[in-house]
């Protein structure tokens, strides 16, 4: 009232400036922004002034006044009832007691960036102002005595809107916060209206003669007048109050409950400021009112409602405070739980429903797992899905529940309707249906999220529709393909062969699924090891021929399993075929087969097969192939095919010369007349020189059918030979002992006579001699350059010297086995192991011939040979 603004930081030291130098009137203080708007008068009459004032800078130590304009509305001088400035410091509006309003738009704080002009005029003095940003639109509410009005300051002439035909008085508007959409309250005698821009919103019936209304934190706060009895002040003394006293209430228009209310004596103003508010009384005291945190709260109020019951308003009073979910959960808890003791099953699910993610579920479950409430249950266990917060045992839990009401749309529902995401255990879901019987729904889940094990075994075992359990495993990809045909190929294979056995070819040629697969990964074509589905044939050989001559086909290099089983396969139904042609044709397969250069590496398992199976034309093949003659010779003699045995010698004695003499063994053995065969074989062991006459003859000495004449011309011929060789060798015998002489007759004459060389061509060249020349005592004369290029040393003739090797290798060879012989005998003498001895001689390759008589077909035949054989016979 004398001109000053003071200023009252939360420490209360009081400080001030003198601002105006009669009165200040109004003063508006900024938010957002250290900046002050004041109306105030600097000289008397009506004259009334607006400066802007800066707090954060300094003029002579008073805050900076940065623009003084005064405010007249137009040229007529009035009294400034109400004052408002917009956050954005683009907008001030002031109001007048002759019900006009001047707008300031543009920089408030200077006078050359703003312009001002009268936005309102009328026959009513201005009461409250206000403005309402949202988003890019500023509205202005202006408040007379007599109505309410809305501008918008955001479009070209302002267009305005009355609102309503009854105003309020000074101080009774205010502007809510957002969370009552920014509503512009009004506050009557009767009642306290809340208004939008274009529209009025709710009312509300407080009686009382309303002096100061706010809007602080949420809560409407109300200054009036009452007539009725009033409640006890807690700030005044105890005594009874009257009629006269003011009342301070504070209202929660979300929740509808009245907050705060207490007596006061000439409330001046109500102030908020630093999270409380302060109450200032004529009497010059501040009484500041401090809000409980909001779960002193809460607790407090809500066990007043829940003692009532009123849960409905105890959830709206928590929502208002913005309690977290646990607390929420907690009423809902209790409400359901009210509901459940009730009897209200319906109701009571509902509250529990809202209590998902917080409360245990099995809570809830325990409560309804009556079948008459199976309906509530299902309905809970739903929402546990749909919020993805179910574990298995629900959905065991809500499947069934589907199939106790066998509510087929229910459950269709309940699996179809997740395309995007998953809110069950798919496999638990399958095994909870197909225990149920539900099969087809089974199958469903499992082939819409690729459980393909158990959508193979819901078609083979339980609906047994082996084609589309077929097709399926087609579509898969190649890992999956290929170890569900190994599971179940046995099952396929008894009950669709032919479809089966068309999908393992494909599997292990070349394989490409079926169906649309947008996997890049199973387009690469793979192929299996058609080896390991031999097994998946069994009892169907048709179609394991089919299959293995298909492999056969098409990959040369399949695995050796393949081509030992269909030689196996081809070999059984040769032998037991009846048909004859039909049984040449086998016959010709499995030959072919062996044939096919398949089963070098196998040999001895395809021998053991043709021997089985008694298919003598293909172990006489292998024996040839893997050069074992003795024993194609033996499978002849054991046949006693005489005419085979001769040609398995004449066919193979080259390589193996010891047959003619086994073939000479085995007819020597024959008591039947052999004398054909024996001539024969005796003619090659004669050409051939294979055996000893003496060892023939006692070879053939155990033949009672054999006589002299059989074996005359083979001793004649060998007696002839003989004697040849004997008289060759006394010829060879005089002629080097004739050499011998003249030899040392010569050494004779070169010790005691001279040597004259009277030689005229060169040895070499046949050339005239020339000097320089190189003489022998051999008598040769040769070339010295000669004689260089040829020789290969300077003490041999080169022309004597390829002979005179030959004699002196034969002079070596008779000293050193002459050695080799003594000290063979003298290891054998000397050493503890005589047998050690032996074998290391015949690494050595001392024993050059070694012919032994093995394998004899008859045993009892070949004791008798060999025990008529003396041991040096046989070596």
């Amino acid at each position: 009232m004398e001109g000053q603004i003071w200023f009252l930081p939360r420490s209360l030291q009081l400080s001030g400036f003198q601002a105006y130098k009669l009165r200040v009137t109004h003063l508006y203080q900024l938010k957002q922004h250290s900046i002050l708007v004041s109306v105030g008068e600097d000289e008397e009459g009506i004259n009334p002034l607006v400066k802007v004032w800066n707090l954060e800078k300094r003029d002579g130590g008073n805050p900076l006044c940065t623009r003084i304009f005064p405010a007249i509305p137009g040229n007529k001088p009035t009294v400034v009832s109400c004052l408002t400035v917009h956050e954005n410091l683009n907008f001030m509006a002031i109001g007048f007691a002759d019900g006009s309003v001047v707008l300031t738009k543009g920089d408030i704080t200077r006078d050359r960036h703003s312009k001002t002009q009268v936005l309102h005029e009328g026959s009513y003095p201005v009461t409250g102002l206000a403005f309402r940003q949202s988003g890019k639109t500023t509205h202005l509410f202006v408040a007379t005595t007599e109505n309410i009005q809305s501008y918008m300051l955001s479009v070209k002439d302002y267009p305005h809107l009355e609102l309503d035909t009854h105003g309020c008085g000074l101080r009774c508007s205010s502007l809510s916060d957002p969370s009552q959409d920014l509503q512009f309250i009004v506050a009557g005698n009767e009642c306290v209206y809340l208004y939008q821009p274009d529209e009025r919103g709710p009312c509300f019936a407080f009686e009382g003669q309303k002096l100061i209304v706010h809007w602080c934190r949420g809560y409407l706060v109300i200054v009036s007048k009452d007539r009725k009895t009033s409640p006890k002040s807690e700030f005044a003394g105890n005594e009874a109050q009257h009629s006269d006293k003011q009342v301070l209430n504070i209202y929660d228009l979300c929740n509808k409950f009245i907050a705060y209310s207490s007596v006061f004596d000439d409330i001046v103003d109500v102030l908020a400021e630093w999270g409380s508010l302060y109450v200032l009384t004529r009497d010059g005291k501040i009484h500041v009112l401090q809000e409980k945190d909001t779960q002193t709260k809460l607790e407090a109020r809500q066990s007043m409602l829940f003692r009532k019951n009123l849960f409905e308003m105890a959830i709206n009073l928590a929502k208002s405070h913005h309690l977290d979910s646990d607390g929420l959960s907690e009423i809902f808890r209790q409400y359901g739980d009210h509901l459940y003791n009730k009897g209200n099953h319906d109701g009571a699910i509902q509250q529990y429903i809202r209590t998902i993610g917080k409360l245990e579920p099995s809570y809830v479950i325990r409560k309804f797992l009556d079948a008459q409430r199976i309906h509530n249950l299902t309905a809970y266990l739903q929402t546990l899905h749909l919020q993805s917060l179910a574990n298995a045992d629900h959905t065991t839990l809500l499947l069934n529940c589907y199939t106790k009401l066998k509510d087929s749309s229910k459950l269709e529902e309940f699996i179809k309707t997740s395309e995007s995401e998953v809110r069950f255990d798919v496999e638990t879901a399958i095994k909870v249906l197909r225990q149920a019987g539900y099969y087809s729904h089974a199958v469903y889940l499992a082939e819409k999220h690729a459980h393909h094990e158990w959508y193979l075994k819901i078609q083979l075992e339980d609906i047994k529709n082996y084609q589309e359990a077929l097709r399926y495993i087609g579509k898969l990809p190649f890992d999956q393909a290929e170890s569900n045909m190994k599971r179940y190929g046995k099952i396929l294979m008894h009950h669709v062969p032919n479809e089966t056995t068309e999908l393992l070819k494909i599997l292990c040629t070349d394989y490409q699924p079926s169906g649309d697969s947008e996997d890049p990964g199973v387009l690469e074509g793979k192929k299996a090891n058609s080896e390991e589905f031999i097994p998946v044939f069994a009892n169907n050989s048709r179609e394991l021929k089919a299959f293995l001559e298909h492999m056969t086909e098409v990959q040369a290099d399949s695995p050796q399993g393949v081509y030992d089983t269909l030689l196996e396969l081809r070999l059984q139904n040769w032998a037991h075929e009846r048909d004859e042609q039909i049984k040449d044709k086998l016959h010709n397969e499995a030959l072919t087969l062996l044939k096919s250069g398949r089963f070098k590496t196998v040999f001895d398992k395809a021998l053991v097969l043709c021997q089985m199976h008694n298919f003598k034309d293909g172990v006489l093949y292998l024996y040839e192939q893997g050069k074992l003659f003795q024993q194609i010779m033996h499978y002849h003699m054991q046949n006693e095919q005489y005419k085979k045995v001769i040609e398995v010698c004449e066919l193979y004695g080259d390589q193996e010369a010891c047959l003619w003499e086994q073939a000479l063994g085995y007819f020597a053995r024959k008591e039947e007349d052999c004398k054909e065969y024996i001539a024969a074989v005796l003619k090659h062991i004669e050409n051939k020189n294979l055996m000893p006459p003496l060892l023939v003859v006692q070879t053939l000495a155990h033949n009672s059918t054999a006589t002299l004449s059989v074996i005359k011309d083979y001793l004649v011929n060998k007696l002839q030979k003989q004697s040849r060789q004997i008289e060759q060798d006394e010829q060879r015998i005089q002629k080097y002992r004739e050499e011998t002489t003249r030899i040392r007759q010569e050494i004779e004459e070169l010790k005691a006579s001279p040597k004259i060389f009277q030689k005229t061509k060169c040895s070499i060249c046949t050339s005239a001699l020339e000097l320089p020349s190189v003489h022998f005592l051999c008598g040769h004369s040769f070339h010295q350059h000669c004689f260089e290029s040829y020789s290969e040393s300077d003490s041999e003739c080169p022309t004597c010297m390829p002979e005179n090797r030959k004699v002196m290798d034969m002079i070596r060879a008779q000293e050193q086995k002459r050695d080799l012989h003594d000290q063979f005998q003298h290891q054998l003498k000397c050493s503890n192991d005589g047998f050690s001895v032996v074998a290391d001689y015949f690494g050595r390759g001392v024993f050059n011939k070694l012919t032994l008589i093995t394998d004899l077909p008859s045993g009892k035949a070949a004791a008798t040979i060999e025990a008529g054989l003396p041991r040096g016979a046989l070596l």
